[in-house]
Parts: structure tokens; C-alpha cells; sequence
């Protein structure tokens, strides 16, 4: 299984050298990606860790998958990826958050599958929403999942679901202990 516990001076080398490479300045990244620009310097020098948000939305921002960002590799399977149980790229952002990608070797992907583990936070803990193109569906599998959503809250048990525009601004806290559910994430202009 491969396992990716990416320092962030990786990732963020990964960036600078991807930006330089097309010619964007920092300052047109984080206009792209609608990040403050000193949030996203301090993403740029690996001072800062990303959330899944911000790293979507870097990727679209460079014309890259969020994989090249991750590994450094470009994925390069097509037709079909067949990920077994516990398999798929592990990576965590935050302390909060693990993943699991299910296809990250599928090239030229119309949306990012996951197993997504989130741990419970410290009671009151607060998160900043974040936002990202696109569209996302979450399905619960373990624990309880409240989700702040474009100003309101939701509770999902094992077997719930939902569906939503990413962009509204979007958090997700585990409740009574860690949660588990399966999210993906479609990119803009996908169509079914």
C-alpha cells in the first residue's frame, strides 16, 4: 500500500517548481485559487500546512493532478485502477484528516475518490471553512460527521449521505469519537 507521509517542504517545493515551470507569479496563484497571498507564501515555503481545499485547488490552479502535488509523479493508468480493501494512496493533512486516494494513478480523472478518516477534534474546536470548484457527495461509513455547510449544520449517521456544491464554503468535524465516511470530489465541468 503506498503510504505517503509528505513533509511539507516537499509539497511545497513541488509547487514552487510547477508554478515556475508554467510562469505564474505567487501572486496569480493565489488570485487563482482564492487564497490571501501571504497564506498562500506560507504555503509556497512549507510553513504552513494545506488543507485538502487549498490543495485541489492548487492543482486545478496549475493544470496538474493533486497527485503530482503528493507524490510527485503523474498518474499514468487509464481504463481502470482496482484499489483493494485498505489499499490506495494514504496521505493526512492536518492532524484531523486521513486519506485514503482510491484512484490517484488513474489519469485524466473526472473526480477524486476517497476513504476519508476524520478524527474527533478537542471539544469547542473550531475549523476554517474552506472552498473548492466543483461538486462533492460524502457518504458516511462509520461514527457521525457534522458537516458546516454554507452557514448551516448537518449531522450524518452510517448510511447517510449528501451532495453539494463545494463551493459553499464547507468543515468537517467528527462527533462522539472518529468518523469514516467515502468522499468524492467531482472537478468543475465534469459532466455524467
Amino acid at each position: 500500500m503506498p503510504t505517503h507521509e509528505q513533509p511539507l517542504q516537499l509539497i511545497a517545493m513541488r509547487i514552487r517548481d510547477l508554478r515556475d515551470i508554467i510562469g505564474l507569479s505567487a501572486q496569480e496563484v493565489a488570485e487563482k485559487t482564492g487564497i490571501d497571498p501571504a497564506e498562500y507564501e506560507a504555503y509556497e515555503t512549507g510553513t504552513r500546512d494545506f488543507s485538502f481545499s487549498h490543495l485541489f485547488n492548487i492543482a486545478e490552479a496549475l493544470g496538474v493532478d493533486i497527485s503530482d502535488l503528493l507524490t510527485g509523479e503523474s498518474p499514468k493508468l487509464q481504463g481502470y485502477v482496482l484499489t483493494r480493501a485498505g489499499q490506495g494512496l494514504e496521505f493526512h493533512r492536518r492532524r484531523q484528516y486521513q486519506y485514503h486516494h482510491l484512484a490517484y494513478n488513474f489519469r485524466d480523472k473526472l473526480a477524486e475518490p476517497f476513504i476519508v478518516t476524520v478524527r474527533q477534534d478537542e471539544p469547542g474546536a473550531a475549523k476554517q471553512a474552506h472552498s473548492h470548484e466543483g461538486q462533492e457527495f460524502d457518504y458516511v461509513l462509520e461514527g457521525t460527521l457534522k458537516i458546516e455547510l454554507g452557514g448551516s449544520d448537518l449531522y450524518l449517521q452510517p448510511g447517510d449521505s449528501i451532495y453539494y456544491d463545494s463551493s459553499l464554503p464547507h468543515a468537517m468535524y467528527a462527533v462522539d469519537g472518529d468518523c469514516r465516511f467515502i468522499a468524492v470530489v467531482m472537478k468543475e465541468g465534469t459532466k455524467a
